[in-house]
């Protein structure tokens, strides 16, 4: 028995979510997004059945090194031809705002999903946008791009602030760090790594706007994914992941903050089989996309990936995207959202 482990074995820990002690389930995971192999304790509240870390580490920056993926700054080479500009501008702008009737095709014939799913915020050109644990901030450069500027991004764990040609600003801070009223905060696959969801969900409606939306992306441990891998699963990410909730306790968390969900939309894709197939090989993922190739076959992944969009329709794919309004939480959330520009709203 591991060191990490025998700190909570025996030990009545309490979730620190919905406060339960009982019953609670202890698991040892490693890091294998670099492959550190470092081993950490967590625990499943056998109540609302959110999986959180033991205990937080008190250096967490240390296990954000600078080729973590969300700190590349691939953002700007993408938009330095004016020629593909001029077409990937247009669909853009039809994904997130629903304008263009040249996007609306560009858009049919080659959907981003991860774009359309923004608009189920209802953003125009002038919305107020907050993107926390933002990376390099690639999602709000590109919105910029569209013509949008009332945007800022923050996150704790990039080295300084970032200003962009386009006027875009990146800040080094946490969304406590920022004032104002937004029309959208997005916590995309950020929440996870905050050591108080409570503190940080109370934010999230202390900001938002008369009629403003949070749309927060997540992991969740009530997935097929978990269910299977376990402390394999590519999107548990010790330590760096404190926090799995499941749609239990994510609505507990967020009702708690006064923020009530409108509805989820389940995004999974085929990595939580790569990756998770990966350490179960014991290859850090970060060396495994290259070696992926070798040990698994296109048509391995073609399988994974309509896996992946059969669980999503289920409800039971390993991440989703929910959408907050400030007021209770009732309910349950809806396992898909009607996109207003499919509704012909455009």
């Amino acid at each position: 028995m591991t060191e990490a482990l025998n700190s909570i074995r025996g030990i009545a820990v309490t979730c620190r979510i919905c406060g339960n002690r009982e019953g609670n389930k202890s698991y040892l995971a490693r890091e294998m997004l670099f492959g550190t192999r470092e081993e950490f304790a967590y625990f499943q509240c056998a109540s609302c059945g959110c999986l959180q870390i033991a205990e937080i580490p008190s250096d967490l920056a240390r296990h954000y090194r600078s080729d973590y993926v969300s700190f590349k700054p691939s953002v700007e080479k993408r938009f330095a031809s004016r020629f593909r500009n001029f077409f990937r501008v247009r669909r853009y702008r039809f994904a997130v705002l629903g304008e263009g009737t040249l996007g609306r095709l560009l858009h049919a014939l080659a959907p981003r999903e991860n774009l359309h799913r923004l608009s189920l915020a209802g953003l125009r050109r002038d919305s107020r946008v907050l993107d926390v644990g933002c990376g390099s901030g690639e999602l709000l450069y590109t919105l910029r791009t569209l013509g949008m500027t009332n945007l800022l991004g923050v996150d704790a764990f990039i080295e300084r602030d970032i200003t962009y040609p386009n006027g875009l600003t990146i800040r080094k801070g946490t969304i406590d760090d920022v004032a104002g009223e937004w029309d959208c905060i997005i916590l995309s696959r950020t929440l996870e790594h905050i050591p108080d969801q409570h503190a940080t969900l109370r934010s999230v409606a202390a900001r938002l706007a008369p009629g403003g939306t949070s749309l927060v992306t997540i992991p969740l441990v009530s997935s097929q994914a978990w269910e299977h891998y376990r402390t394999n699963w590519f999107a548990l990410d010790a330590p760096r992941h404190l926090y799995l909730h499941s749609v239990k306790s994510f609505h507990l968390a967020a009702g708690k903050a006064d923020l009530g969900i409108e509805h989820a939309v389940y995004t999974s894709d085929d990595r939580q089989f790569r990756g998770s197939e990966l350490y179960l090989r014991d290859i850090p993922f970060l060396a495994g996309p290259p070696q992926s190739r070798a040990i698994f076959t296109r048509a391995q992944i073609r399988a994974w990936r309509r896996k992946a969009a059969e669980l999503n329709a289920e409800s039971r794919g390993d991440q989703a995207m929910f959408c907050l309004k400030k007021r209770p939480t009732t309910g349950t959330p809806l396992p898909r959202a009607q996109f207003p520009h499919d509704r012909g709203q455009a």
